[in-house]
């Protein structure tokens, strides 16, 4: 009786679907669970029934991008670029917990809110080149799996085709607690990293020095490291979190009143996430460190043989087992993210809740996705390297766009009423699209230009920070002289607790300003425009030219 009552209250959400009991992996909160959490027990009761979303958008971005990101760098460098992955800690948290608020006080998912409130161009936009970077990423997750089922003796078609069935089957059972679980496990997985970091031993002095002060690698190239380390922002933060966090956090039925349990989940998350990247570079550098391997990288599987070769077959199974259950959890999220992206936008049912004769659009294309990037890796000859290098451009090249309407939308008061940015957070997030930008540039300019040189980088990075601080004074100073007027549809922040965004039919056209809509013709023009170079150099390079 009580969450039928909850269904007919009027809400934002899409799918009746994502209204009702909180269903997690370990544990179940009633929807009319009003009670105060209050003792060390019931606290950790309830987190363990919140925990999740963090958890599962962080590990899998640990995936085989990632891993061979990280393997790369140290075979390479050693444990000199340790050090970006402290800058990215907050990073991560800022979008991650913006995307957060966004799902638990919205409750209708990224792509929707995208298309509402920005038109439909954007949200066209939006939906469709996250489709294309979501299924070449996916393929990059199938690359890493056959990597790992190559180590092992394991034939590539039948391995990918049983990893594929084992992500549609763990999302197509109607059971939302159930896919959580096998998600879970798989982040449990990652673990099995830990037992090499003690068979290699790494200098535990050195890595803490590397994670905490900067440096760049004695007598590398600097356009190779700067490339390399856009690389690892790349494939560290990455566009397809934000649209599956958010959409994620919604299906399981999370309200702002467990907020504080969802930030200590993605807190979670970001640590697995940062220490599994710093032990995978730090065993690494210290394996192939003296040996003639070393500054010579192929890929995730040469790894797996060199640890074979210098430390022994224990950790090069267990280096393969972990590729493989990273970029399994990878493409089951990355998946995720396109179909509740489509469902969002298209007004299908889009539910883990609901089975498969319930919400067949959602599960065609969750596997539909899934399927095609096997096939492509199971194609003999498939430039397979070459859509690795595209999937971390296009990615470097969307994610500022991201963060972008991200932002915007944090500032929204119709969407999160109470719930909008403060000043800091708006100024810290402000500085970092303006870092991916410049970043984008950078590494668009990279795929472009092959042979461009240390002197083009230094001057993209550093006329690019002139320009974003000149950008910064200016708006400062107009903003000092030309103050912000009180929105009429500002609410008191005390009103938290009970306040969420009304259905989205009556929410009213936003009003975006000369600056705003100028910003946006900017940002569409050059997204546009890099978007086809990128694609066109690729095909190229893919055709031999």
């Amino acid at each position: 009786m009580t969450e039928t009552k909850t269904l007919l209250a009027p809400s934002a959400a899409l799918d009746t679907a994502h209204i009702g009991d909180i269903k997690g992996a370990f544990g179940t909160i009633r929807v009319n669970d009003e009670k105060p959490r209050s003792g060390i027990k019931a606290r950790l009761k309830t987190l363990l029934a919140i925990m999740g979303p963090g958890l599962i958008v962080m590990v899998g971005d640990n995936d085989a991008g990632a891993f061979g990101t990280y393997t790369e760098a140290g075979q390479n460098y050693g444990t000199s670029l340790l050090w970006t992955l402290l800058l990215l800690v907050p990073v991560l948290y800022v979008n991650q917990e913006m995307v957060l608020r966004l799902g638990v006080v919205s409750g209708v998912g990224h792509a929707r809110l995208i298309l509402e409130r920005f038109g439909k161009f954007w949200g066209a936009f939006s939906v469709i080149d996250l489709f294309i970077l979501n299924a070449l990423t996916i393929v990059t997750e199938f690359i890493g799996i056959s990597l790992g089922l190559d180590y092992l003796g394991i034939p590539k078609i039948p391995g990918i085709l049983l990893a594929t069935a084992v992500i549609v089957g763990a999302a197509s059972t109607g059971s939302f607690k159930r896919f959580e679980r096998v998600c879970l496990t798989l982040v449990a997985g990652s673990l099995l990293l830990v037992p090499i970091i003690f068979m290699v031993h790494p200098d535990v002095g050195q890595v803490a020095h590397d994670f905490v002060v900067p440096g760049m690698p004695k007598g590398a190239g600097l356009s190779t490291v700067t490339l390399l380390i856009i690389g690892i922002v790349g494939t560290t933060v990455a566009p397809w979190q934000l649209f599956f966090q958010q959409s994620y956090i919604i299906d399981k039925r999370i309200t702002p009143r467990f907020l504080k349990y969802e930030k200590a989940d993605l807190w979670l998350g970001i640590t697995i996430v940062i220490v599994g990247a710093a032990a995978i570079i730090s065993f690494t550098a210290a394996t192939f460190a003296g040996t003639p391997e070393f500054g010579n990288f192929t890929d995730a599987g040469g790894v797996a043989v060199g640890l074979e070769q210098h430390v022994g077959k224990v950790a090069g199974v267990l280096f393969a087992l972990a590729l493989i259950d990273a970029s399994i959890i990878g493409a089951a999220a990355v998946g995720l993210s396109t179909s509740y992206a489509l469902g969002d936008v298209l007004g299908l049912k889009h539910s883990l809740h609901r089975k498969v004769s319930d919400a067949k659009g959602f599960y065609a294309v969750f596997a539909g996705v899934l399927l095609l990037s096997a096939i492509v890796v199971l194609i003999p000859g498939s430039p397979l390297g070459l859509l690795t290098v595209g999937v971390q451009v296009l990615a470097g090249v969307l994610l500022p766009s991201a963060t972008v309407f991200l932002l915007l939308l944090c500032n929204d008061n119709q969407v999160l009423g109470p719930w909008v940015n403060g000043r800091f957070m708006n100024v810290f997030t402000s500085a970092v699209i303006a870092v991916l930008v410049i970043l984008s540039l950078v590494l668009t300019a990279g795929v472009l230009f092959p042979d461009m040189g240390s002197d083009a980088i230094l001057g993209i990075l550093i006329g690019g920070a002139a320009v974003s601080a000149v950008a910064g004074v200016v708006f400062l100073v107009y903003r000092r002289i030309h103050p912000t007027a009180p929105s009429p549809d500002a609410i008191d922040r005390s009103q938290r607790a009970t306040w969420r965004m009304p259905p989205i039919a009556l929410l009213t056209t936003p009003k975006l300003s000369t600056g705003y809509r100028i910003g946006l013709t900017v940002l569409r023009t050059y997204l546009l425009i890099a978007m086809i170079l990128v694609i066109v150099r690729v095909v190229q390079l893919a055709l031999g030219g």
